[in-house]
């Protein structure tokens, strides 16, 4: 069903969103300027001045851009005061570094979102919208995977996810912190890291490589076009009766890797020979074997629903994210077949 009206509905909001500066928050923060709102963007502090994919956006002139850290409780304070809503997607997502540095990610994606949640608390933010993944499910018990399936924390990626999850929840129950949960489904599209693998793909393909070399393709995901997940982090932002609750957001569609790349293949109109890289492999009890949304309550909540969904959705969203990596100014970017851990 369709919204109702909300007191966040009206544009002219100011907004902050952690992480900014990365795939899905650069998308955001456009679509959100686009929209009316006075965007706010976070970016990781580094001493190249470097406000990651924001750098390259024709928007990022219009954004007031803050560099630091959200593992520091003092610059957070800053950086939600006199926000009406706060979208939170600034983490270490990584799921191979993970095993190579765990402490971080507990750092950054648990404290970090502890210090996020505490200053929307200390003042008054209106509207938190917290970044889960669609890893705390772990290997799928019963599909397609409800918002009710077991957390199983099979990296300590999604420990930390997990972790970070109830932090935020917990705000909500005990101090009646105006958080939501969006638990986004595997999302892909332009300005994807090669450590995913829609680019890792496209980008091996896009250099003229032939053998490609990929990990395990029996699992299966539900990929979810990045504009579809913007649409998604915004209806959380306005919908009345997602407070306190989480919320998948994903295409309904199951796809086994394999198949995944023989579609890329069709897309980009060339044939391959896929071979197995064991660095790719994940520790055997690590690996996410099945991941299938059920979006039902994002429908019903929010009256959100995937504009690229089904295979044929897919395909168009294969399709614009082959068609951005193929551009040459893009493509150099990357280093193609490059393992990024």
């Amino acid at each position: 069903m369709e919204n109702t009206a909300s007191p966040l509905a009206a544009t002219g909001r100011t907004v902050l969103v952690t992480g900014a500066d990365g795939f899905i928050g650069s998308h955001l923060a456009e679509a959100l300027l686009l929209g009316g709102d006075n965007v706010r963007a976070m970016v990781q502090y580094n001493s190249f001045s470097s406000n990651g994919w924001l750098d390259g956006s024709p928007h990022a002139r219009d954004m007031e851009i803050i560099a630091g850290d959200v593992r520091d409780e003092h610059f957070m304070r800053r950086a939600v005061a006199g926000c009406d809503v706060v979208f939170h997607l600034a983490a270490l997502i990584a799921i191979p570094y993970s095993y190579v540095a765990p402490r971080s990610y507990a750092d950054t994606n648990v404290i970090g979102t502890l210090n996020v949640v505490q200053a929307c608390r200390d003042l008054d933010v209106p509207r938190l919208v917290h970044t889960s993944t669609s890893e705390v499910y772990g290997t799928a018990r019963f599909v397609p995977i409800t918002e009710d399936h077991p957390l199983q924390p099979q990296s300590p990626y999604s420990a930390s996810k997990i972790g970070a999850d109830q932090i935020a929840l917990s705000y909500h129950h005990a101090f009646g912190t105006p958080v939501t949960v969006i638990r986004p489904f595997n999302t892909y599209g332009p300005r994807q890291s090669t450590r995913a693998v829609i680019p890792t793909i496209i980008t091996q393909l896009a250099a003229g490589q032939r053998r490609i070399r990929l990990g395990a393709l029996a699992p299966t995901r539900d990929f979810n076009f990045v504009a579809d997940t913007v649409r998604g982090f915004m209806a959380m932002a306005k919908a009345p009766d997602v407070l306190g609750r989480v919320v998948n957001v994903g295409s309904n569609f199951e796809i086994s890797i394999e198949d995944t790349a023989r579609l890329i293949g069709e897309a980009m109109g060339v044939d391959f020979e896929i071979v197995c890289d064991t660095q790719r492999l994940r520790p055997t009890g690590s690996e996410v074997e099945r991941l299938w949304c059920d979006n039902t309550l994002a429908r019903t909540l929010t009256g959100w629903a995937p504009e690229y969904a089904g295979r044929e959705g897919f395909r168009r969203g294969l399709a614009l994210t082959a068609q951005w990596f193929q551009d040459p100014g893009n493509l150099k970017r990357y280093t193609a077949g490059a393992y990024n851990v």
